[in-house]
């Protein structure tokens, strides 16, 4: 009997790993290369928005939360030992900045965490409590995991009003400061954003912060090359074909003109938008997205 290959859901705005996979979405694997990753310590990645970072971010974590299972048919499954650590997990763009102010955004996302973990803060200022949480999660035989997405969103948002944004600079630069000194307690961590400002101290403290925005090793961490789109998309490709009715030739020459092109180190593989890939196959319409 032939085998009936289904044809999974497409990923459109999906950030959350676990689900992702429980739910049966299609997931491009990048595990190699975040095995890779993870014999380090401490980076940075810039990359623009819709580009896979929380997803990158949300798979990092659930590796280390132990969580081995949902990895079952991917690369890393039976080549890393999932040790559980303690996690903590902060998107800038989940926090309610806007209408509680930044300082107090930060205070209640790492309120929320140290509740979670039966942690009682001391402290008056969101830097002191993430370096006190830092402290107590990461005293154990196991050192904590710190993954920030979109660090740099309450600065761009604020990009054109001057007073925000030199605010919100001195807000970060006092919250990243901390992370120096709490090295001891820190296993890994891992800081995505749009851009690299240097006016905020992760960059000009943290010198031991890796910068692997344009190191050749990561160039595909994130985005999608063409061999990848081929292999994993081909029942996506079939309904595109036949809806648009031109053969795969035509259509791959048509996305890599739309949706290729980006290239993060030189003489690498370049990469699609994923976001746009994802709805292109969705709508099937070539549309700038």
């Amino acid at each position: 009997m032939k085998k009936k290959w289904l044809m999974k859901k497409l990923p459109i705005g999906k950030q959350d790993f676990k689900s992702l996979i429980e739910d049966g979405y299609l997931y491009v694997d990048k595990t190699e290369l975040i095995f890779n990753l993870i014999q380090g310590a401490t980076y940075f990645l810039s990359r623009p928005r819709r580009f896979g970072k929380s997803l990158l971010i949300n798979t990092l974590k659930e590796i280390f939360l132990g969580n081995k299972e949902v990895f079952k048919g991917l690369w890393i499954y039976d080549k890393h030992e999932f040790k559980k650590h303690q996690v903590i997990h902060m998107s800038f763009s989940q926090l309610d900045y806007k209408n509680l102010g930044l300082e107090k955004a930060l205070m209640v996302k790492i309120g929320t965490v140290a509740d979670e973990n039966n942690i009682t803060l001391k402290y008056p200022t969101a830097s002191l409590c993430f370096e006190q949480l830092i402290r107590e999660l990461g005293s154990g035989i196991q050192k904590t995991v710190i993954l920030i997405d979109e660090y740099d969103k309450p600065i761009v948002d604020y990009i054109i009003d001057n007073a925000k944004c030199i605010e919100n600079l001195a807000i970060l630069k006092n919250f990243f400061s901390i992370l120096k000194d709490a090295d001891q307690y820190i296993q890994f961590l891992f800081i995505t954003g749009v851009s690299k400002f240097s006016m905020v101290s992760i960059f000009s403290d943290l010198n031991h912060l890796k910068d692997i925005s344009l190191d050749r090793k990561y160039a595909t961490i994130v985005g999608l090359t063409e061999l990848e789109i081929e292999q994993n998309f081909q029942l996506h490709f079939k309904e595109a074909i036949k809806e648009l009715n031109i053969s795969k030739e035509a259509l791959i020459l048509k996305m890599r003109k739309m949706y290729n092109g980006y290239t993060f180190s030189p003489n690498t593989t370049s990469v699609y938008n994923p976001f746009s890939v994802l709805n292109f196959f969705g709508d099937k319409q070539f549309r700038n997205y």
